[in-house]
């Protein structure tokens, strides 16, 4: 029994090898397209960006400069990562190159409950950041309208994750805005690593 179990939990490790080393560089490209995608979704009139990156401490940090058709800047994209609910909820960012308001968010990655924390990815509570403004700081309200305009209404039921969303963001600009200053940005082109993209297919409403 002792031989058998053994063989058995050898010939499954190799099976799992075997399946992680096939499916890994297939998860890896599926993201990087999604990301791709994303950026042209929170910068819509960008046609092609330019990566630009920067070391804080430990972390580093990428940005993604929208290009339009003709090559001037519309916005900066970035990731918006951080703990919900159950676990992580990744966000993309869009923010206008004059550094006051967002120009969308798409969320990618998401382990919240179904039909509570989950309608954050929902184009309803996505497209409330849309023109929202980021000083002072993005805050959420409850049960009404925004009224000011830095404000967005979370979901009934789904405050901890609506909460979690904005405060993602609002960590996720004030590093940009310190490590990327917009005069900064608005020259970093030379040196910066292009990407010849097309641009992704509009989201569907």
């Amino acid at each position: 029994m002792f031989l058998n179990l053994t063989v058995l939990g050898v010939l499954s490790g190799i099976i799992l090898a075997y399946v992680y080393s096939y499916a890994n560089p297939l998860i890896l490209a599926n993201k990087e397209k999604e990301l791709k995608e994303a950026i042209f979704i929170v910068l819509p009139e960008a046609r092609d960006y330019v990566t630009l990156e920067k070391t804080a401490g430990k972390e580093k940090l990428i940005v993604y400069k929208g290009i339009d058709a003709n090559g001037g800047p519309v916005g900066l994209a970035f990731a918006a990562d951080g703990g919900g609910f159950q676990g992580n909820i990744g966000i993309m960012v869009g923010l206008d190159m004059d550094y006051l308001r967002l120009k969308g968010i798409k969320v990618l990655d998401l382990v919240e409950t179904p039909g509570l924390g989950k309608r954050v990815s929902e184009p309803a509570f996505e497209n409330q950041f849309k023109g929202v403004e980021i000083t002072p700081k993005i805050e959420y309200i409850k049960n009404r309208k925004p009224e000011k305009p830095n404000q967005i209404q979370s979901i009934t039921g789904a405050t901890i994750s609506s909460d979690a969303v904005v405060k993602n963001i609002n960590k996720a600009v004030e590093k940009v805005l310190k490590s990327f200053p917009r005069e900064e940005a608005l020259k970093a082109v030379a040196g910066a690593k292009e990407k010849g993209n097309t641009p992704a297919p509009a989201p569907t409403q």
